[in-house]
């Protein structure tokens, strides 16, 4: 964890890496933005790989003039590399770059995965790279949106101690606040953000859908007052924030909601019913469900399993 701020050695000058020529190796949505705000902060960015057409208009957009090269070759152009490619190939290309001996001994290698810390870059290690884990706990749109999305964003940093300065250091140049997580913590580290984020998306995308069929004309203007007091007072307050027919123990509303769901959009059933259940446990267990009321209430959600 970071120490205390009035402790946290907050990188100087001293600490601060030298200007240095930045590739990109996967032209997706996150390694084009982090170029580009590593060129704000004064480096700068002289090669980019990337497949699609997707990620072809992505690097022209946000990285103008900067050639498009195979992977190799922005290893032998750059002294600072991003690996931005998906967690799955990340393993595989790593140890397709140390074989084929395209690392160069003292280039900062730096992946973006959440998943995984500094361990899935020991094949480059063993080639002579630096290796950093600079992980933004941030949404990309592939824009130049995300960029200023990068101010205040934090990272997941994990890097070997001696580097510790140096990743803090790009990660503030960049705009962003870093945030040391332990190389066995990654996969929890990953997995409570992908909680949050990803799957608030796929509720938002369903309520609204829901909110269309049952006749309101905008849904997103009356989910963004609601859904932004709801994330405050969560952020602020955790569970005693919160409200609405499962913390309250209302049995018969939660069963009519799921009569509904059944009938007009079944697919949202066994999502409802498990996020009730999980709602309706911590509701409990913070004193704010009474537990006389809990029992029709889990029969209800235990019936629409059976069903």
């Amino acid at each position: 964890m970071n120490a205390p701020p009035e402790h946290r050695h907050e990188p100087g000058p001293a600490d601060r890496p030298a200007r240095l020529t930045v590739g990109v190796v996967g032209a997706g949505r996150v390694g084009p933005a982090l170029a580009a705000s590593l060129q704000l902060a004064g480096h700068r960015p002289v090669a980019v790989s990337g497949v699609s057409d997707a990620s072809v208009r992505r690097a022209a957009a946000l990285l103008p003039d900067v050639p498009l090269v195979p992977p190799a070759e922005v290893l032998q152009r750059a002294d600072l590399v991003l690996l931005t490619v998906p967690d799955d190939a990340l393993p595989g290309l790593v140890e397709g770059l140390a074989g084929t001996g395209a690392i160069r001994p003292g280039q900062l290698l730096v992946h973006t995965s959440g998943r995984y810390g500094t361990g899935v870059l020991d094949p480059a290690r063993r080639a002579g790279a630096l290796p950093l884990a600079l992980h933004p706990a941030m949404t990309f749109t592939g824009t130049a949106v995300d960029v200023q999305r990068l101010a205040g964003c934090s990272f997941g940093v994990t890097a070997p101690e001696e580097l510790r300065l140096a990743a803090e250091a790009l990660v503030i140049e960049m705009g962003g606040e870093p945030e040391w997580i332990e190389e066995a913590a990654r996969p929890l580290y990953h997995a409570a953000l992908a909680l949050g984020a990803n799957h608030l998306v796929t509720l938002v995308a369903q309520s609204m859908e829901l909110l269309g069929r049952a006749g309101v004309a905008a849904p997103d203007r009356m989910l963004g007052p609601l859904l932004g007091a709801a994330l405050d007072n969560a952020l602020r307050s955790g569970d005693a924030a919160l409200t609405g027919p499962v913390a309250r123990g209302d049995a018969g509303t939660v069963a009519a909601h799921v009569a509904e769901l059944r009938r007009h959009a079944p697919g949202t059933v066994a999502g409802y019913l498990a996020m009730a259940r999980t709602t309706a446990d911590r509701a409990l267990a913070h004193g704010l469900l009474k537990p006389e009321l809990a029992q029709d209430l889990l029969g209800v959600l235990a019936e629409g399993d059976d069903r």
